[in-house]
């Protein structure tokens, strides 16, 4: 590697000590390599690996490289880079973005009730801890006022269809609100991508003045555990099974299921607990019930009452499985308590 495009991967070590890097980890990362051909682009892999895991907090370090969620990040701040690894420049203007302030710029967001994606003028201000945005250019009335407070942001350009798609959802009357937006420069979104992020970090702080920043930073944005097809009965399992999209939320312990995967709200949601709680999930279908198409089944059961599920295959089956036991294994945070406490196990519509 030359010095003049080649950085010390050890520098860029402090930048990730949220993440869980073993030493043999860091060693496959920085170890010379047996094929000299690939050692410069081998390199930015594992530099906008860290990268991504310094931007995007402590759920990153269970994440792997494969990741939609890594690869979209790397996609959009860096198109077209070709065998070229970062330079500690451009890693200092990563960090600097991050830096709370105001925003405002246009986003092409799918709307609501169709599949069109329209030019929308969006206004961040960090301080007042809101997202705007309005239908006209110059219009004084956003259409939607957004509060930091409820606000996540997720790459999701596989469901989206572009290489510089984000998912940004939000409270809205008891349901979970989707805006499907993109911008056709890679740096613009993961800009805005980073600016709501300090914008949420800032609101913790002032929110939880009493918690160190690293017990705030996991809560800043949130990935999807697991998302896909599934079907489901109704609360009498006599139902009939329909097609769902479903998206499991880890932070909120939230099941949430859509008719399609780019609605703007979802159909209905399940909580679910600990497994201390009495919430439990199970590998099939309970006795007497087939399901339609599909027959690899699984059960969640609650308290109050159960969720009959298929999946579309074993393999799907069994990635739900490990899924719902990673959230149902691990306690509830005092943010879960205080939200459970005015809600039910789930919400239909």
């Amino acid at each position: 590697m030359t010095s003049s495009v080649a950085l010390d991967l050890w520098h860029i070590l402090p930048l990730c000590c949220e993440s869980r890097w073993t030493l043999s980890q860091r060693e496959e990362c920085t170890k010379p390599l047996e094929d000299q051909r690939q050692p410069v682009l081998n390199a930015r892999s594992c530099q906008e690996q860290r990268v991504f895991i310094y931007q995007q907090g402590p759920r990153a370090k269970k994440e792997s490289w494969g990741d939609p969620q890594l690869k979209s990040y790397s996609t959009a701040k860096f198109p077209q880079r070709g065998p070229h690894i970062l330079q500690l420049k451009e890693l200092n203007q990563i960090r600097d973005v991050s830096a709370a302030g105001n925003r405002e710029g246009f986003l092409w967001k799918r709307g609501r009730d169709n599949a069109q994606f329209l030019k929308r003028r969006f206004v961040l201000l960090a301080r007042e801890g809101l997202l705007k945005y309005y239908t006209k250019e110059e219009g004084k009335d956003p259409k939607a006022v957004i509060s930091i407070k409820d606000l996540n942001a997720t790459f999701q350009t596989e469901k989206i269809g572009n290489p510089h798609g984000l998912q940004i959802t939000y409270r809205r009357d008891g349901h979970v609100r989707n805006l499907f937006v993109y911008h056709e420069n890679g740096k613009e979104i993961v800009d805005w991508f980073n600016a709501l992020r300090a914008a949420r970090l800032q609101y913790l702080k002032m929110a939880f003045p009493e918690l160190p920043e690293s017990e705030l930073v996991p809560l800043i944005t949130r990935n999807y555990l697991k998302q896909g097809f599934m079907e489901k009965t109704g609360p009498k399992q006599r139902e009939p099974f329909k097609k769902r999209w479903f998206a499991l939320d880890p932070q909120e312990r939230r099941l949430l299921y859509y008719k399609n995967p780019l609605d703007a709200f979802e159909l209905g949601q399940v909580f679910l607990g600990s497994n201390e709680q009495g919430y439990q999930v199970f590998e099939d279908l309970p006795k007497g019930i087939r399901g339609n198409r599909w027959k690899a089944g699984l059960t969640i059961v609650t308290p109050h009452r159960r969720f009959v599920f298929t999946c579309p295959s074993e393999k799907e089956q069994r990635e739900w499985l490990e899924s719902f036991r990673e959230v149902l294994s691990s306690p509830l945070t005092p943010l879960n308590l205080l939200a459970v406490s005015t809600e039910s196990d789930c919400g239909h519509r």
